[in-house]
C-alpha cells in the first residue's frame, strides 16, 4: 500500500511532547508532485474518522494510558498474583452471566430471535447448573456467548455513531455508543438480576472487583502497537469493528 505522504527534509525527526508521545503528522507534508484524486485513494483515507473533539480526545488517551501503567495495570498484576485461576475464572463468568442480561435485552430488540433464544438457554443453564455464573456449562453445549449493546441496537435502526469520544477509563467509543452504554448500565440495574445491583450498592467493593475483571478480560494494552499512529489506528479499527458487529 503505496503511502502519499513525505517527510520534510527527507528523515526528519518526529517532536516529542513533555509526556513522551511522539506527534508525527506535525512533521508530515504532502507530496506537490501528487495527483489529488489518488491521494484521496490512498491509504490515508483509513485515518477519515469524524473526530471534532481530537485534541480533548488526544488528552484523554494520554491519561487513559499512563493510568494503565500506573494504576490500572499493576492492580491487575496483584490481583492475578494474588487469586488463584479458577476463582479468577470463576468471577469472570459470574461478571459474564450478568452481562448476558442486556444482551437478551438488546437482542430481543432487534428482532434477533435464534441469538436471543441462544442468551436466553445460556442464562438459565450457567444461573442453574453454572450455579449463578461461576461457571460456564452453556458455552460447552454450543451455546456461545453473544455480544450485543444499545449502541448496536441503535446501529441496527440507522442511528449514526456520530462523532468519536476517547472516554475515560473505558477507552474508544462513539457519541452513539456512549449512550448506549449508560442505556445498558441503567437497564441492568433495574432488573436487578440475582439481585447483584441492589447488593452492590450497599457493597462498593463488588463494583470494584467487576472493573478489576473487565480490564483483566480487556486484551488492549496502550502502546503495544508500538507506532506513534497508534491512535489513529484505534480510532480506525473501533469503527470499523463496530460496523462488523452492528451488520452480522
Amino acid at each position: 500500500m503505496l503511502l502519499a505522504l513525505a517527510l520534510t527534509g527527507g528523515a526528519a525527526q518526529a517532536e516529542t511532547d513533555a509526556d513522551g508521545f511522539t506527534n508525527p503528522l506535525d512533521q508530515l507534508q504532502f507530496n506537490p508532485s501528487l495527483d489529488q484524486r489518488e491521494f484521496e485513494r490512498s491509504s490515508l483515507s483509513a485515518l477519515n474518522v469524524y473526530d471534532p473533539w481530537e485534541s480533548w480526545n488526544r488528552r484523554v488517551y494520554h491519561f487513559n494510558y499512563r493510568f494503565d501503567e500506573w494504576v490500572f495495570l499493576p492492580v491487575v498484576d496483584g490481583y492475578r498474583y494474588v487469586t488463584p485461576r479458577v476463582v479468577r475464572s470463576g468471577v469472570s463468568n459470574f461478571f459474564s452471566n450478568l452481562g448476558d442480561v442486556p444482551n437478551l435485552l438488546n437482542s430481543l430488540l432487534q428482532f434477533k430471535g435464534k441469538r436471543s433464544l441462544q442468551t436466553t438457554g445460556r442464562l438459565l443453564l450457567n444461573t442453574t447448573v453454572g450455579v449463578a455464573g461461576l461457571w460456564d456449562p452453556a458455552s460447552h453445549v454450543g451455546l456461545p456467548k453473544q455480544s450485543e449493546d444499545f449502541g448496536q441496537t441503535l446501529g441496527f435502526y440507522g442511528v449514526p455513531d456520530g462523532p468519536y469520544v476517547m472516554l475515560p477509563l473505558l477507552g474508544p467509543s462513539n457519541l452513539r455508543d456512549t449512550g448506549g452504554k449508560v442505556f445498558d448500565f441503567a437497564a441492568e440495574s433495574q432488573i436487578n438480576y440475582l439481585n447483584v445491583s441492589e447488593i452492590s450498592s450497599d457493597h462498593p467493593e463488588i463494583t470494584g472487583l467487576r472493573v478489576v475483571d473487565m480490564r483483566h478480560t480487556t486484551n488492549l494494552r496502550y502502546g503495544q502497537l508500538n507506532t506513534p499512529f497508534e491512535y489513529e489506528k484505534i480510532r480506525y479499527v473501533y469503527r470499523e469493528a463496530r460496523k462488523l458487529q452492528i451488520a452480522e
